[in-house]
């Protein structure tokens, strides 16, 4: 139902602020100099590559699955930060915590942070339809989180990073530690990889 007695109802307000976040997400990111989608002109919706130069320029990726687990640190967060709002409000603000984050992954700054300090040699940040493909992969994230609890949520968290680790020798838990204190020897192992 849209309306009810002249007003709107707090689900169409909800799905308001998702397009709302998700265009200006998609706004601020062109502004920052990143293309639509992957210059090599591919219509690929899903790369497998975690170290190749078409990472973070399709939809999807291996490093979705990092996306996913920022919407269950958001629930986690949000359900104990703020247990009285409503779902849809928490639903609301992780797809703003995330656009947040994907505004300032696509930064100069952080792009310059990623080549010199991680095993992302040759990132350039994401395209703009990466970048939305993030936001929906953390969106999932957060229902996931809330469809199987905080138990299953955090065995399947675990379980995700250790395939990511085993499979693409990174993580969120590494991309998080190598972002901010840098280790040569876990890069030159992380880039053993490519």
């Amino acid at each position: 139902m849209a309306q009810s007695d002249g007003k709107l109802t707090t689900p169409v307000y909800i799905g308001l602020c998702v397009l709302v976040i998700a265009g200006f997400q998609t706004v601020i990111i062109r502004l920052e100099g990143q293309p639509w989608w992957c210059k090599c002109g591919g219509s690929e919706l899903w790369i497998s590559q975690a170290y190749s130069e078409h990472t973070s320029q399709h939809l999807i990726d291996p490093y979705s699955l990092s996306h996913v687990l920022h919407g269950f640190l958001f629930w986690w967060l949000l359900a104990w930060l703020v247990p009285w709002w409503s779902l849809g409000w928490r639903f609301v603000m992780a797809l703003t915590l995330e656009m947040s984050w994907e505004i300032l992954e696509n930064s100069p700054w952080v792009i310059e942070r990623y080549r010199n300090a991680t095993a992302a040699t040759g990132y350039s940040g994401d395209t703009v339809i990466n970048a939305l493909g993030d936001l929906l992969s953390a969106g999932v994230g957060f229902w996931i989180a809330r469809a199987l609890g905080w138990r299953w949520s955090l065995a399947l968290f675990i379980a995700v990073e250790l395939i990511l680790l085993a499979t693409i020798r990174d993580n969120l838990t590494l991309n998080v530690l190598m972002l901010f204190v840098p280790m040569p020897g876990l890069k030159e192992w992380q880039m053993g990889a490519v």
